[in-house]
């Protein structure tokens, strides 16, 4: 089904910044506008499409719109289980999106997503069948090349498993505000959050500690987040309103809110979003039947959003 969302001013900071803790008039201008006939199904931020690579003017007003409000949208095209890189890639060009984040898996900035075996991503959970928990990507980066927006295309989807849960990240940064604002303030301190070193087996240091702050204000406005739930591959500050804001935003993405969307990606489906907080639950695979989907996450925000 395709949706609709009310308008969402793109001269959102007339009045300063929401973001901005000392400035509550802005904060609640852009909050009732923000909560405003907010989608509350994943049904509701579906939007069916002809051909991904070549949007009709309608389709792609219909996207943008969603993102503007819940910061994501997802895709229902009929390109079925083709696995051309191109359908993901067309989309991502119509939304201004040049500057993908080339890492290590991937192939011109679209990372395949299936079960690996006998080579290194291996090692790494989104190339298994296991489970995902929390995050935001990109979370160890630094603060340079910070991931502002992700893609998910589904090729093929696991026999059973595999499915997804996504929140927009602004949600839960007025859920931590409305509780006490000092929880913002300590989650943009610039140290409260630090990634281990990624280590090899044999040793060698892939990647160092990285320190950043969960939620930041990105050059045009925009809040990002870091998040991961991961508890091995994290060192969070220890003060007490730290501790406390991370609680409640582990307990609220714990929870049955309306406002987090659960689904499997089908053939020719696929999330387009500004990063949003998302996990991924285990899946099953057989040899005739292996899931593929591909990722691409891109330094720029999506273009009008």
């Amino acid at each position: 089904m395709t949706s609709t969302t009310t308008n969402y001013s793109s001269d959102k900071y007339k009045l300063g910044s929401p973001f901005d803790l000392d400035n509550d008039t802005a904060y609640h201008a852009w909050l009732e506008n923000k909560m405003d006939d907010y989608p509350q199904n994943l049904e509701d931020i579906i939007v069916e499409v002809n051909d991904p690579r070549n949007l009709s003017d309608a389709e792609y007003k219909v996207i943008r719109d969603l993102v503007r409000k819940t910061n994501m949208a997802v895709y229902a095209g009929k390109t079925g289980d083709d696995p051309d890189k191109s359908i993901p890639a067309g989309l991502a060009q119509q939304f201004g999106l040049t500057k993908p984040d080339d890492n290590r898996g991937a192939d011109d900035g679209i990372t395949a997503l299936r079960v690996a075996d006998g080579d290194w991503r291996g090692d790494y959970i989104p190339y298994t069948n296991r489970s995902i928990h929390w995050h935001t990507d990109g979370y160890y980066n630094t603060i340079d090349r910070q991931i502002n927006s992700l893609f998910l295309h589904c090729v093929n989807p696991a026999i059973s498993g595999g499915e997804n849960a996504l929140l927009d990240h602004e949600i839960i940064y007025i859920r931590l505000r409305q509780e006490n604002p000092d929880y913002i303030r300590a989650l943009m301190d610039p140290h409260v959050m630090m990634i281990p070193a990624n280590v090899s087996k044999d040793g060698e240091v892939i990647r160092p500690d990285r320190y950043g702050p969960v939620f930041s204000i990105t050059a045009d406005g925009s809040l990002h987040m870091r998040y991961t739930a991961r508890t091995r591959s994290i060192k969070w500050k220890q003060n007490k309103a730290a501790r406390e804001a991370v609680a409640l935003l582990h307990d609220y993405l714990h929870t049955d809110s309306p406002y987090i969307y659960r689904g499997t990606l089908q053939s020719g489906q696929g999330l387009i979003s500004n990063n949003v907080l998302h996990d991924r639950s285990g899946f099953e695979d057989d040899e005739a039947n292996k899931r593929l989907l591909y990722r691409m996450r891109y330094y720029q925000r999506i273009e009008n959003t």
